[in-house]
C-alpha cells in the first residue's frame, strides 16, 4: 500500500467534507473491523481494530466485557426473560446480562490477564491480522465507510447550520418546485417555502440571493435547513453587514415592524454620544439604506429613532408624517395621536399602513385624528353637554312644577273636607 497516498487520500477526503481527519481512520478501523469479523471472526465477537496511517500497521483486538455473578442472569430468568422480563429490566436501573462467551469474561480469567481489572471493564486480547479480505467483505468494509462518512458529512451540515440559526447567507437558486425555491447555501441546499418569500417576488435559477436561515433540523435523510425572505429580521441582519456601527454595538436596532415586499419600519438608537443611530443606518448620500432596498427589490423602508417616552417614540414611528401632540392612556395602553389636518392621510397611510407599521413597532393602539377634527368634536361634545343640561334643568323644572300642582290639589281638597 502506497501510505503518502493513502494519507493524501485521507486528507482530502477531510478536506471536501469537512470532516476530522480523525473520525476518517476511526471509519476505516471499523470498515476494517467489519471486514475481518466478515471472513476470519465469529458471529457475536466485538472486534476493534487500530490502524496507524502512518506505518500502515494494524491490529486486530477481541473486546470482552468483564462480568461476576452478580451481572449474570441465572438459569430461571432466562426463561422469564424470554416472556415478560425484557420490559421489567428496560425500567431497572442495572440491567443483568446472558453470558456469552464471545463477548463476556469472567473476572476470575480476567485477572489472569490484568490484576487490576474490575467488573464492568473491557479487556482487549490481540488477534492475528489479516488484510487479504474476500470479495464479500471487502464489500462490507466499502458499505460501512460510505455509511460512516454520508453520517458524519450530515452532523458537519447539521453542526455548521444550526451555528447559523438566525444569520443571514447567500445563496444561488438551484431549483423551483411549485412556488417552493430551493437554494445551494453552500454544504447543502436550502428550502425557502412560498410563505417565507416577498410577496411579488419572482425568482430565476442562477440569481443569487441573501437569505435568512429560519430553523434548522435534523431529519433520517439529512439536514433540512429552512430559508426566510420575508422575516422582520431579514432587514435589520442585512443592515448590520451595511453598518459597521450596528457590529460594534455603537448603534443598536431596538425594535423593527414589517410588511414584507411593501414596507418596514425600524427603530434605532445610539449607545455613544455624538453617535447620530438614524444617519448611521442612511449612510453618506443614502448609500447604506438604498443597499439594502436594492436588496429586497425596492420595499421603502423608515428609520426611526427610539426613545423611551412613549409619546416620543410614538409621534417619531407615524413618520413621515408630522404629529403636534400624542394622548397617552397607560392603563388600556392605548394612544391617541394628533396630527394636522393635511397629514392625517399621511400619518394613516394607504390602506391604514403607516399607522399599523407604527402600532406594531412601539406595541401600542394608535389612534389618528387630526387637530380640526378634534376641536369639532371637543366643540359638538361641549354642545351635547350643554343641551343635555339644558335638557335635565327644564325636565326637573318640569317636575318641581307638577310637584307644586299636585301639592296644591291637594290642600285644596283638605280644606274642602274640613
Amino acid at each position: 500500500m502506497d501510505l503518502k497516498q493513502f494519507s493524501i487520500a485521507i486528507d482530502q477526503i477531510s478536506e471536501e467534507k469537512g470532516i476530522p481527519r480523525e473520525q476518517i481512520i476511526e471509519t476505516i478501523e471499523m470498515a476494517i473491523a467489519a471486514a475481518y469479523k466478515k471472513d476470519y471472526g465469529q458471529k457475536g465477537q466485538n472486534i476493534k481494530v487500530e490502524f496507524n496511517p502512518e506505518t500502515g500497521d494494524i491490529k486486530v483486538f477481541q473486546v470482552f466485557l468483564v462480568v461476576d455473578e452478580s451481572m449474570l442472569r441465572k438459569e430461571e430468568e432466562k426463561k422469564e426473560a424470554q416472556k415478560k422480563e425484557e420490559k421489567k429490566e428496560k425500567e431497572e436501573g442495572e440491567k443483568k446480562i446472558r453470558f456469552n462467551p464471545l463477548k463476556h469474561m469472567m473476572i476470575e480469567e480476567a485477572k489472569k490477564i490484568d490484576k487490576n481489572v474490575k467488573p464492568g471493564d473491557e479487556i482487549k486480547i490481540e488477534l492475528e491480522p489479516h488484510i487479504d479480505f474476500g470479495r464479500i467483505a471487502a464489500q462490507t468494509a466499502k458499505q460501512v465507510i460510505i455509511q460512516r462518512i454520508r453520517e458524519a458529512e450530515r452532523e458537519v451540515v447539521y453542526e455548521e447550520y444550526k451555528n447559523k440559526e438566525g444569520e443571514i447567507v447567500s445563496g444561488v437558486v438551484q431549483r423551483i418546485e411549485k412556488g417552493t425555491v430551493f437554494i445551494d447555501i453552500g454544504k447543502t441546499n436550502g428550502i425557502l417555502f412560498p410563505d417565507e418569500q416577498i410577496p411579488g417576488e419572482h425568482y430565476r435559477i442562477g440569481q443569487r440571493l441573501r437569505v435568512y436561515i429560519l430553523k434548522v433540523e435534523r431529519e433520517p435523510k439529512g439536514t433540512n435547513v429552512y430559508l426566510s425572505r420575508a422575516h422582520p429580521k431579514v432587514v435589520s441582519k442585512l443592515f448590520a453587514i451595511e453598518v459597521p456601527e450596528i457590529a460594534a454595538g455603537t448603534v443598536e436596532v431596538k425594535a423593527i415592524a414589517r410588511e414584507a415586499g411593501s414596507r418596514t419600519k425600524i427603530a434605532v438608537s445610539s449607545n455613544e454620544e455624538g453617535v447620530d443611530p438614524v444617519g448611521s443606518l442612511v449612510g453618506q448620500k443614502g448609500t447604506r439604506v438604498q443597499t439594502v432596498i436594492n436588496e429586497l427589490n425596492g420595499e421603502k423602508i423608515d428609520i426611526i429613532e427610539w426613545d423611551e417616552d412613549p409619546a416620543k417614540f410614538i409621534a417619531n414611528a407615524l413618520s413621515p408624517a408630522k404629529v403636534l401632540d400624542v394622548e397617552l392612556d397607560e392603563k388600556k395602553h392605548e394612544a391617541l395621536a394628533i396630527v394636522p389636518e393635511d397629514q392625517l392621510s399621511l400619518a394613516i397611510g394607504q390602506q391604514g399602513q403607516n399607522v399599523r407599521l407604527a402600532a406594531k413597532l412601539v406595541g401600542w393602539k394608535i389612534d389618528v385624528k387630526s387637530e380640526e377634527a378634534l376641536k369639532k368634536e371637543k366643540t359638538t361634545s361641549k354642545k351635547a353637554k350643554e343641551e343635555k343640561t339644558e335638557k335635565k334643568q327644564a325636565a326637573d323644572k318640569e317636575d318641581k312644577k307638577e310637584e307644586d300642582d299636585k301639592k296644591k290639589e291637594q290642600d285644596k281638597k283638605e280644606k274642602k273636607e274640613q
